[in-house]
This record gives C-alpha cells, sequence and structure tokens, in this order.
C-alpha cells in the first residue's frame, strides 16, 4: 500500500519514521506547501515523491491513502478534496474541527463509497481489544469507575494557543481521555459536566469532565496544556482495577484484586511508534472492501466530535468555523 503523507510537521514525521520500518505499506509520497519543505521531508525520509501542493498528491494515482497529518483546523478542505478525488482517507485526531465538518466529511465518503478513518492512534493498538477482554473475563468484577488523565508542559505554542488552530487542551489531549473512557464503556451518557481554565486567547488550558453513564458507569478525566500529568488511566471494579501505564500509548497494563493487592503487570507487544496499528488497519479494511476501521467506526468519530463541541459550548470557547 502506497501512502501519500499531507503535511511534514511533527506528526507527519511519526508517520515516515513507522511506514520505513513496514515491509508491505511504505510512504510513496509527501505533500506540503512548498515543494522545497516537501523535497527536504522526503530526502530525509527516503520517501520517492515530493509534490509542493496537496492537490499534485491527491492526483498521483499511485497513491493508495492519503494520511492527513496537518493539524486539525486544516483537515476539512484537504480530505473532502482527497474523498471526492476517490482517495481513501487516513485523517489525524481530532478528525475535524467541529461536528458540522465531521457529518459533511462522513456523508461525502459514504455518498461516494469511500473508505476514510479517524487517526486517533490509541483505538488500534493491540493493548484495547486485550483490556476489553480482562474486563469481560471478569477479572475485576464489574467495572465502576474510569479515571484518565493527559497533561504535557507546552509553553505558549501556536496551534495551542490561537482560535483560528482549533487551539487548546480538548481537541489536542482531552480526545484521548474521551476515547479512553469510550473504548471501554460505550454504553450511552446521561450527563457530562466539566470545568475548565482558559488562556487570554479563549482558548482551554487544563479542564476536567465528568461522564455518567446509563449503565452506572461513571468517568473522570482531565487533560491539560500546561501541566506534566501523570497519564494514567484507571478501570476500577467491585472486585479490582486495571492501572494503564498511559493513555496516550499503553506499554503496561497492572491487575489489581480486592484491597489493590497486586497480581500481575502485562506489557504489550513491542512497537514500531504505535502509529503501524492504524495504517495496518487501513490496509486490511481496504483489502475486505470496507468505508470504515471496526476499531474506530464512523459514528464513534462523530459522537466523540459532538461531545467536544458540547464542551467546548459549556466553556465558551469558540473556533472561526463555528460560525461557516
Amino acid at each position: 500500500m502506497n501512502v501519500g503523507i499531507i503535511g511534514t510537521g511533527w506528526i507527519a514525521e511519526k508517520a515516515a519514521i513507522t511506514l520505513g520500518a513496514l515491509d508491505d505499506i511504505q510512504a510513496y509520497a509527501v505533500a506540503s506547501r512548498t515543494p522545497e519543505k516537501a523535497r527536504a521531508f522526503a530526502d530525509k525520509w527516503n520517501i520517492p515523491q515530493a509534490y509542493g501542493s496537496y492537490s499534485e498528491l491527491i492526483s498521483d494515482p499511485k497513491v493508495d491513502l492519503v494520511y492527513v497529518g496537518t493539524p486539525h483546523s486544516h483537515h476539512y478542505d484537504v480530505t473532502l478534496e482527497a474523498i471526492r478525488a476517490g482517495k481513501a482517507c487516513l485523517v489525524e485526531k481530532a478528525f475535524m474541527a467541529n461536528a458540522r465538518q465531521t457529518e459533511r466529511v462522513l456523508s461525502e465518503a459514504k455518498q461516494r463509497r469511500v473508505f476514510v478513518a479517524e487517526a486517533i492512534w490509541t483505538r488500534y493498538q493491540p493493548v484495547v481489544p486485550f483490556v476489553r477482554q480482562l474486563i469481560s473475563d471478569g477479572r475485576i468484577g464489574t467495572p465502576r469507575l474510569i479515571t484518565a488523565t493527559l497533561g504535557y508542559s507546552m509553553g505558549n505554542k501556536e496551534r495551542i494557543m490561537r482560535p483560528e488552530l482549533c487551539g487548546g487542551a480538548l481537541l489536542d489531549l482531552g480526545v484521548y481521555a474521551l476515547n479512553f473512557a469510550r473504548m471501554f464503556c460505550d454504553a450511552p451518557i446521561s450527563e457530562m459536566t466539566s470545568q475548565c481554565v482558559k488562556s487570554q486567547t479563549g482558548m482551554d488550558l487544563t479542564n476536567a469532565i465528568t461522564l455518567t453513564f446509563q449503565n452506572g458507569m461513571l468517568a473522570n478525566m482531565q487533560s491539560s496544556a500546561q501541566c506534566v500529568g501523570d497519564n494514567i488511566g484507571v478501570i476500577a471494579g467491585t472486585d479490582g482495577n486495571l492501572i494503564i501505564d498511559n493513555i496516550n500509548n499503553p506499554q503496561h497494563v497492572t491487575v489489581n484484586t480486592h484491597d489493590r493487592v497486586f497480581v500481575e503487570t502485562i506489557d504489550v507487544p513491542a512497537q514500531i511508534t504505535g502509529y503501524e496499528y492504524e495504517f495496518m488497519a487501513c490496509k486490511s479494511a481496504l483489502e475486505h472492501g470496507l468505508l470504515e476501521p471496526p476499531q474506530m467506526p464512523h459514528h464513534e468519530t462523530l459522537y466523540i466530535m459532538q461531545l467536544m463541541d458540547q464542551l467546548r459550548q459549556q466553556w465558551g470557547v469558540r473556533y472561526p468555523m463555528d460560525d461557516e
């Protein structure tokens, strides 16, 4: 499978590193808004083709999958262009700026029968079905509480501070906490409450979210672009708990029983970067003629975007594209 990378930033580099280590999936092309940036990126990561515009990459018939690695504020137009050209797409998280954009993109993909997926890498990692199996096997009894934190001290980065770049912690970090809760409890949410601390530019910098599920589960989540978090996730049940060492890229799952008595620590399989699983999932889905990956179905992508819209409404956090 030939992957065309849109963008040349840090996350695009991580994709290039990952693809460079895979046998049957390769980074075939890269596109930037300037040919110089594209060529420098291609030379650095041994990518055959470099394009000075996104449209050139999309029109290349040898590109099987377009990977959109631009800031989430810039996903909408390029993804629509690729879908209208019949190109399968893997779009970085957060999928779009808001639910309205998400609905339009997913509707266009469905109408044209073009594959599209959100690249929320944690959804694709093998630790997810493994943890679900631990829960299903009754290792912690009946789950009652999920807690998750994700925090990085990110200074005054433009993509965090600027509304036109969909700034704030939510779309960059909080999306992982929300997905963590939804991965292990997909019951309908009956109530959502939250708080946030905002920047002078009106973007959320630190937030706390509580979800109450109709099945009696509760999830408490925090995300921050202002501090170094422990990044731990816990699934607590009536007979024990599971501690996931890093909700952003789990490496270890610790199983405890009654009174927090340690049972075992289970290591996840060795990985390249952790991004390989989303590319492998796309390849498998395309080979099976699917229009969405089972690991991150479209309805979940849309639901998460709707939750984030509701949260931003609670906080009074707005992006320019909310008015479009």
